[in-house]
C-alpha cells in the first residue's frame, strides 16, 4: 500500500487500523485534482488487496472542516473537457471508498459540504462532532451531486428528505443528520476521534473475513429483492465455514478466552 501522498496524511495507530486525514486545512480540506488522485491511488488498490487492514477512519485536518467540497478556485476557468477529466478522477476515488472491502468510518470534524458530504456518505457510517454541518450545495452552482450524493443520501434519510436537501441546497446540522438517520452519533469535538477509534478497535478485534463478508452481504443485499439478498447472505456465510478463524472463534468461546483471529 502506498504510504506517501501530497494531500492525505496516513497513520497506523495500531495494527489493522488506518487513519486517513484529508490534509489541506488552509482551504478547509477542499477537494482538488491532487486530492482526487490521492484518494484514487490509496483506495482503488484496497478494493482487491486490502492486506492486513481491518478498518479505516477518514477525517479532516484542523477543527473547521471535514471537507468543504470541490476546490472552486482550481475549477475556475476549467474547460469542459478538463472538468470531465477531473470529475472522472473524483468518481474513481469515491467509488473505491464506497466499495472498499474493509469498513470505512467517517469522523466528520467540521463542515462537510458538497463533495465533502458525499465522501462522508460513501463511508459505512458516520460520527460527527457537535457543531458539524452538512450540505449538498451543487444545484446552487449550476451542477448537481455527482459523487454518489443523489444515491447515498436518499438511502440514508429517505427520498423525500433527500429531495428537499438536494433541491434546496439547504445546509443542515449534525443534530438533524442524526435525527434523520444519516449520522450514527454526535460527539464533543475533543472526543470525536476517540469515539471513532473505539468503534474501529471493536471492528479490528472481530474476525476480518467475517467482517468483510457481512459488509458485502449488506451492501449487495440492499440493492436487490429480499429473497435474492437472503441467497447472497447464505453464500457469504458459507465462506466462513472452512476458515481457521471460525475454528478459533469456537475454541476461544469454549475455552473462555479472547479469540486471536488471523484472517485465514
Amino acid at each position: 500500500m502506498q504510504r506517501e501522498f501530497k494531500t492525505l496524511k496516513l497513520e497506523t495507530p495500531k495494527p489493522g487500523l488506518l487513519v486517513v486525514t484529508l490534509d489541506r486545512p488552509d482551504v478547509r480540506n477542499a477537494l482538488n485534482t491532487q486530492m482526487g488522485l490521492d484518494l484514487r491511488d490509496l483506495f482503488v488498490p484496497l478494493k482487491f488487496t486490502p492486506g492486513e487492514l481491518r478498518c479505516i477512519i477518514v477525517t479532516g485536518a484542523g477543527d473547521k472542516a471535514f471537507c468543504a467540497g470541490g476546490d472552486l478556485k482550481e475549477r475556475n476557468g476549467m474547460s469542459d473537457e478538463d472538468w470531465r477529466l477531473q470529475h472522472a478522477i473524483f468518481e474513481e476515488g469515491y467509488y473505491a471508498v464506497g466499495q472498499c472491502p474493509v469498513p470505512v468510518i467517517a469522523a466528520v470534524n467540521g463542515a462537510a459540504f458538497a463533495g465533502g458530504c458525499e465522501l462522508a456518505l460513501m463511508c459505512d457510517f458516520i460520527y460527527a462532532a457537535a457543531g458539524a454541518r452538512f450540505a449538498l450545495t451543487e444545484v446552487s452552482l449550476g451542477i448537481m451531486p455527482g459523487a454518489g450524493g443523489t444515491q447515498n443520501l436518499p438511502r440514508a434519510v429517505g427520498l423525500r428528505r433527500a429531495k428537499e436537501l438536494i433541491l434546496t441546497a439547504m445546509p443542515f446540522t449534525a443534530e438533524q443528520a442524526l435525527e434523520w438517520g444519516m449520522v450514527n452519533e454526535i460527539c464533543a469535538p475533543a472526543e470525536l476521534m476517540a469515539r471513532a477509534v473505539a468503534a474501529a478497535d471493536r471492528i479490528c478485534e472481530n474476525a476480518p473475513i467475517s467482517v468483510r463478508q457481512a459488509k458485502k452481504s449488506m451492501d449487495h443485499g440492499m440493492q436487490v429483492d429480499l429473497n435474492t439478498g437472503l441467497a447472497f447472505e447464505v453464500q457469504s456465510y458459507e465462506r466462513m465455514i472452512t476458515t481457521e478463524d471460525r475454528r478459533e472463534g469456537m475454541r476461544a468461546f469454549n475455552e473462555k478466552r479472547k479469540p486471536r483471529f488471523a484472517g485465514r
